[in-house]
């Protein structure tokens, strides 16, 4: 239902809106006209809000950081146990598709440089936060980041998949996904890690069928 002139929006609004053209067009979707018509405004509202586009962009990605980053890691820091806050995360970051659209979106864009910045710094948070994880479950800090970077990788690569075969990824209420994540934590954290092993995992297919048959 289209908006009236009458309703008054908030800059989050606008924020809203543009988060939703990156997922769907990319950054070169975030244009003031078009976005007005989707609000059911026009151009004057958005100039009572952000003198340019620029600052428009800027509002986004600190709500995009927020909801996606700040937001998400509050509520998997609520696991108490190291393990369970890695599954959490692993099911909080796999379950959302726009956000996963926003995220390759952002990090495929060069201009304007500021994006970049925003990609960079809520990538090594969410490294960093992963790595600490991983250290709470007794490895050295090196190991404990090899095995960050490890999942970390894992999610990207989800991303593409998800992007160039989205047929091929279950929805959040499928079995299948459900099934996903098991794998996921078989591979992710495997139980050398239980028994605080600094040892290097072996995650080769071979090794992986035999923890799922339990062999």
């Amino acid at each position: 239902m289209a908006r009236t002139q009458k309703t008054v929006l908030s800059a989050q609004d606008w924020a809203e809106a543009a988060l939703n053209a990156i997922g769907e067009r990319g950054v070169e979707g975030v244009a003031v006209e078009p976005l007005a018509r989707a609000l059911g405004v026009t151009k004057g509202s958005f100039y009572w809000h952000f003198p340019n586009r620029d600052a428009l962009l800027e509002a986004t990605l600190q709500l995009w950081e927020a909801r996606e980053t700040d937001e998400v890691l509050e509520r998997v820091r609520q696991e108490v146990d190291p393990r369970a806050r890695i599954k959490r995360l692993v099911g909080e970051v796999n379950t959302s598709r726009r956000a996963s659209r926003v995220y390759l979106a952002l990090s495929n864009t060069v201009e304007p440089s500021f994006v970049r910045e925003y990609v960079e710094r809520v990538s090594q948070r969410r490294l960093t936060f992963i790595t600490d994880c991983y250290a709470a479950l007794g490895l050295s800090a090196e190991r404990a980041w090899q095995w960050a970077l490890h999942a970390y990788s894992v999610w990207l690569g989800s991303l593409q998949i998800r992007r160039d075969l989205p047929h091929e990824w279950p929805t959040a209420d499928n079995p299948a996904f459900t099934e996903y994540l098991r794998f996921l934590m078989i591979s992710l954290v495997p139980p050398e890690l239980d028994r605080h092993a600094d040892v290097a995992p072996d995650i080769t297919g071979a090794a992986i069928e035999r923890r799922v048959s339990g062999k």
